[in-house]
């Protein structure tokens, strides 16, 4: 299978000024990492590891936040990504850097009862789609359900779970999938949830194919053309 190198850093989508990694590989078919993800790497950035944490990426993609976390000190980092050619990209891109990131081909759901982490970095689906649509090949990375939210909500809910003690969820979304209903679905699971950043944004492709649903199903104002991006932190206390 072919592999191709993007230079992120000078993808002209990136907003902001932090500095993605140069030079990560993408197989066919993997989502390219997009404004979401440069706001999540901003955010991560700017939360300081009160020493060595266990950390999962749920919705690894390229494994570009993967490869941000691993490089904190004393980290150890488990990926997630239910496509098998974004579980090798991500061990691909981790190993060629030298860094240690346990790979797995699985959604979270599927992950040990017993296993919590204390950072976890979560990229989903969240993009509203037409009802009855397969979510299939590289739509997976971005069709989430009529509302955007088949991904979103599960991840709410299993939150409480994934977390350790004094453990912190960073997600990144877009406010048409609703951020009060994460905050809402969050906060019923124990957790101090808040956003923490945002940035709105054009249009981008995938989006704008789809501005008639959109538009027909209220999830957007006639004529809108951006949407905002939130990260939100949740933290048990």
């Amino acid at each position: 299978m072919a592999v191709t190198a993007d230079q992120f850093a000078a993808h002209p989508t990136w907003p902001g000024s932090f500095p993605l990694p140069s030079g990560v590989l993408r197989l066919p078919g993997v989502y390219r990492p997009q404004a979401d993800t440069a706001l999540l790497a901003e955010v991560i950035a700017t939360t300081t590891p009160s020493g060595p944490e266990r950390i999962l990426d749920a919705f690894a993609g390229t494994g570009v936040l993967a490869t941000l976390a691993a490089q904190r000190p004393g980290a150890e980092v488990t990926a997630l990504d239910v496509s098998r050619r974004a579980a090798v990209t991500t061990w691909w891109n981790g190993r060629r850097r030298g860094l240690s990131i346990q790979v797995r081909r699985a959604s979270l759901l599927e992950l040990d009862a017993t296993e919590a982490f204390d950072l976890v970095l979560a990229n989903p689906p969240y993009v509203p789609c037409a009802r009855g649509s397969a979510a299939t090949g590289r739509r997976r990375a971005w069709d989430a359900g009529p509302d955007g939210r088949s991904a979103l909500d599960p991840l709410c809910a299993n939150a409480p779970r994934l977390l350790a003690s004094q453990g912190r969820l960073l997600i990144v979304q877009s406010a048409v999938s609703g951020v009060d209903a994460s905050l809402a679905r969050l906060r019923a699971g124990g957790l101090v949830a808040r956003v923490v950043a945002r940035r709105t944004i054009t249009f981008g492709p995938v989006m704008r194919s789809r501005v008639d649903f959109l538009e027909e199903a209220g999830l957007i104002a006639r004529g809108c053309r951006e949407e905002e991006l939130v990260v939100i932190r949740a933290d048990r206390t």
